[in-house]
C-alpha cells in the first residue's frame, strides 16, 4: 500500500513540475495521447472490474448499485462546473490574470478536484479484512495515476496562469496529490468494516464507477471531436484497452 501511495504522489507532482518547463502548447500534443490511453484504461476497467465487483457485493438488490452509478456519472457533471474540467486535462487560459497582478486562488475549483480525488482513492483498499475485493487493487490504483498525470498538469499550469508565479502553485499541487492517498487510509484504517458490513462500500463502487464512466468517456470523446481516424490516438486507446484487460 505504500507503494501505491508514493505511486499517486510522484505522478501528481512530478506531472505538476513538467507544466513549469513544458508550454502549454506543447504540452497538450503529449496530452492528447496520454489522455486517449487512460481513458481507454479506466473505461475497461470500469467495465471489467469495479461495476461487477459491486454488483457482486450486493446481489440482491442490483438495481441500487445502478442508482449509484447514475448518481456518480451525473454528480461528476456538477463537479465539472467548479473543476472547469481539469479531471480530463482541460487548460483554460484567463487573460484577465499576469505575473503583475495575480489573482486569487480557486478554492471552488480546486475543492470539486480534491472531492474528486478523495472519492478515487477511497475505493482502493488492500487489507486482509477485504479478502478477495482487493485482487484488483494495483490494477486500479495505476488507472488513477495514469488520469492524475494530464489532471495535475492542467492544475499546475491553471494555477500559475492564475496566481502569477509557480512557487505559489505548489500547495494546491500537493493538497491535490494528497487527496487520493488520504481516501485510501480513511477505507482501510478507519471506516472499512463499517463500510464492508453495510453495504456501503458496495454504493461507493457504485459512484466511482460512475464517476470514471463520465470521466472516460468524455475523454475519449474530446481526442477525437473531428471523428477523424488518427493513428497516435487510435494506438493510445487500444494499448490503454489491452492493458486494463491484461491486468484482469
Amino acid at each position: 500500500m505504500g507503494f501505491a501511495i508514493f505511486l499517486l504522489l510522484l505522478t501528481v507532482l512530478g506531472a505538476g513540475a513538467a507544466a513549469a518547463w513544458v508550454p502549454v502548447a506543447r504540452g497538450g500534443q503529449w496530452l492528447k495521447p496520454l489522455l486517449a490511453f487512460s481513458g481507454a484504461y479506466l473505461f475497461t476497467l470500469t467495465v471489467t472490474h469495479i461495476l461487477p465487483e459491486a454488483l457482486q457485493l450486493l446481489p440482491e438488490h442490483p438495481t441500487r448499485v445502478g442508482y449509484w452509478v447514475l448518481a456518480g456519472f451525473f454528480g461528476q457533471l456538477l463537479l465539472e462546473v467548479l473543476s472547469q474540467g481539469i479531471e480530463h486535462g482541460h487548460v483554460h487560459h484567463e487573460h484577465g490574470h499576469s505575473p503583475e497582478a495575480p489573482g486569487r486562488v480557486p478554492f471552488l475549483l480546486l475543492g470539486a478536484l480534491i472531492l474528486h480525488s478523495f472519492l478515487e482513492g477511497s475505493v482502493l483498499v488492500h487489507t486482509p479484512e477485504a479478502g478477495d475485493i482487493s485482487r484488483n487493487f494495483y490494477a486500479i490504483v495505476v488507472g488513477v495515476a495514469l488520469h492524475h498525470m494530464p489532471a495535475a498538469f492542467a492544475l499546475a499550469t491553471l494555477l500559475r496562469l492564475r496566481l502569477g508565479s509557480f512557487r505559489r502553485v505548489w500547495v494546491g499541487l500537493l493538497i491535490f496529490a494528497l487527496a487520493s492517498p488520504v481516501g485510501i487510509i480513511v477505507s482501510n484504517y478507519v471506516v472499512l468494516s463499517q463500510l464492508l458490513s453495510s453495504g456501503w462500500y458496495a454504493a461507493l463502487l457504485g459512484l466511482v464507477a460512475g464517476n470514471f464512466l463520465h470521466v472516460s468517456t468524455t475523454i475519449l470523446f474530446e481526442t477525437s471531436p473531428e471523428h477523424r481516424l488518427n493513428w497516435p490516438k487510435l494506438a493510445a486507446t487500444l494499448a490503454g484497452l489491452l492493458l486494463a484487460l491484461a491486468v484482469a
